[in-house]
């Protein structure tokens, strides 16, 4: 085999279903190998779109995403999602190259990307945006450098990784006994999950099992394990309270008689409340960041007065923003179980019996407001985010934007199973819910409703032309103020945050969709209901109210004590 056939042939024997990318440069070869292969291309309109993609159906699979085309355009618009990968813990693959010229690579060549006087330097990009990247310049190389990318992006904390294809070895033929040896690719790609030590189990389950107030707070961390049943046992077993942060949303059921809700900045009072009134508080694969901890207010998280244990699979960020009185280092999956175990081999569970759930559902109250069954024209958010709950069950996938929406959902959609919400929020680009939820069609056999502002849909809205080019169906949902809604909100006389009002019922059609303009309340939960049942993509354009003030309104009061707007 040649590099490219080889590099096929290992995206095979790792079950690779996709490879979302853009042809350009030498990965124009591999696109050329894959023709002939079971695993499919998908291309979107451009590489921003592509890397979103791929980084989507790696944080929904918990397999790396794979990412592939030419080098200046990786390191440019497809960063977008191999950053959203790198900060949200999404594992990713990416094949790229440096559209290098050989002997012309020296002078001033168009496109040059490896470095060099008079070319672009794409490894110092990725040195930025992925967490490894391999130049390797054999086809033996090559091919061991994907294998390693494969297990990177997976080992320990899930993340991006880069190939940067050379040109020779892109060409060249794979020696058939190289020294030193390939191996098998599963075998070289394999990884194994790690658990904390016996010592500091026992520690933390002694804690949870004295506890009055014992709450969970679950992090991202939860999903990437997949680790939804052994948060609901340890839940349980230490009669806890469930609080999730923003990228935890939907590691638990929100309808859940522990689930307590979205805390941060601008989650759910109940749940920060619930937070700060923990005696002893089991942190999650979550580094806890200042939305999550509501900018460091002195009053919600008190580490003299509370025990923290902060379970994360890197030791780095255990104890990173307060101290913790045990870390807990591992896969989260792997420590919840032993947690459980050992809080159930404990006499009894938590002494505050009854208290978790009572709070639990004291704070799942704020799933509702006066506004999500309000009549008013133009229609509140609030209640186009109950209309979109009324349409998702637990097969259902919600991706969410960046901007008001985003808020808007986390405190009034709720949940009805794991694993149905995942929002932008690693690097937090907008843009990135639409070409999600076309990931989330393709690599599960779920619905998926992509919810969007008119300015982060604009931005990527091409993919809905992607859905139908790849026969699949989802509902986007445009809550649409025709402005940049967040910031317009900040200041009213800052410039740039008005826009045109797009027509996008025409865009939709001229694409291939479906798309319907909804004015009156009235009228949102039936398109909702005939945009998830349709069998091509429709998009919702939902005109709410641009003056329904969001800070004003979800703003936690203890993001208010440190003076709030830190965004």
């Amino acid at each position: 085999m040649d590099t490219t056939e080889r590099i096929v042939s290992t995206l095979e024997a790792l079950d690779v279903e996709y490879v979302f990318g853009y042809p350009g440069g030498r990965v124009i070869e591999v696109f050329d190998a894959l023709a002939a292969s079971d695993v499919e291309v998908v291309r979107p309109r451009d590489e921003r779109e592509a890397s979103v993609m791929a980084e989507a159906a790696g944080r929904i699979t918990r397999d790396p995403g794979v990412l592939a085309g030419q080098g200046p355009w990786i390191g440019s618009l497809g960063a977008i999602g191999q950053m959203e990968a790198r900060l949200g813990s999404s594992p990713m693959v990416v094949l790229t190259e440096m559209s290098e010229r050989g002997d012309y690579s020296t002078l001033a060549p168009y496109q040059q990307a490896r470095g060099d006087y008079g070319g672009l330097d794409l490894p110092s990009i990725l040195d930025g945006v992925t967490a490894e990247h391999w130049e390797p310049r054999t086809p033996a190389e090559t091919i061991r450098s994907l294998q390693l990318a494969f297990k990177h992006a997976t080992a320990g904390r899930p993340g991006p990784c880069a190939v940067v294809l050379d040109g020779d070895a892109v060409t060249e033929e794979v020696p058939d006994d190289p020294t030193p040896p390939l191996w098998d690719d599963v075998d070289q790609t394999r990884t194994w999950d790690a658990r904390p030590t016996d010592e500091d189990l026992a520690r933390a389950a002694d804690a949870l099992a004295d506890a009055d107030r014992p709450v969970v707070l679950a992090g991202n961390g939860v999903h990437a394990a997949n680790a939804y049943d052994e948060l609901e046992a340890v839940a349980a077993v230490a009669d806890a309270a469930v609080v999730t942060s923003y990228l935890g949303k939907s590691t638990i059921a929100e309808t859940h008689e522990r689930a307590a809700g979205v805390a941060g900045s601008f989650g759910h009072e109940g749940a920060n409340q619930v937070v700060s009134d923990a005696d002893v508080l089991l942190v999650v694969g979550c580094r806890l960041n200042p939305m999550d901890t509501n900018w460091g207010a002195a009053s919600f998280i008190r580490p003299n007065e509370q025990t923290i244990l902060h379970a994360d699979v890197d030791p780095r960020n255990a104890g990173w923003v307060y101290p913790a009185d045990v870390g807990l280092i591992g896969d989260a999956r792997e420590t919840l179980d032993g947690l459980a175990e050992e809080v159930a081999d404990r006499d009894g569970s938590s002494t505050g019996a009854g208290w978790a759930l009572d709070r639990a559902r004291e704070a799942r109250e704020d799933f509702t407001a006066t506004a999500c069954e309000s009549d008013a024209v133009p229609i509140k958010p609030q209640r186009a985010v109950a209309a979109v709950e009324s349409v998702v069950d637990g097969e259902t996938v919600v991706t969410a934007d960046s901007g008001n929406n985003r808020f808007w959902l986390l405190n009034y959609l709720q949940t009805p199973a794991s694993r149905t919400y995942f929002g932008s929020g690693g690097v937090g680009g907008m843009g990135w819910a639409a070409p999600a939820a076309v990931a989330a069609a393709l690599v599960t056999d779920r619905q998926a409703v992509a919810v969007a502002g008119d300015g982060g849909f604009a931005m990527t809205m091409t993919v809905v032309e992607t859905a139908v080019q790849q026969g699949v169906a989802p509902l986007f949902v445009v809550l649409n103020d025709t402005s940049l809604g967040m910031v317009r909100q900040m200041d009213d006389d800052l410039p740039g945050t008005e826009f045109h009002d797009t027509d996008f019922v025409a865009v939709a059609e001229a694409m291939g969709a479906h798309g319907e303009r909804v004015t009156d309340p009235a009228d949102l939960e039936p398109a909702l209901e005939a945009g998830k049942a349709a069998d091509r993509p429709t998009v919702v354009d939902v005109r709410i109210d641009r003056d329904e003030p969001m800070a004003d309104q979800l703003a936690s009061s203890f993001y208010e004590d440190v003076g709030g707007l830190h965004e």
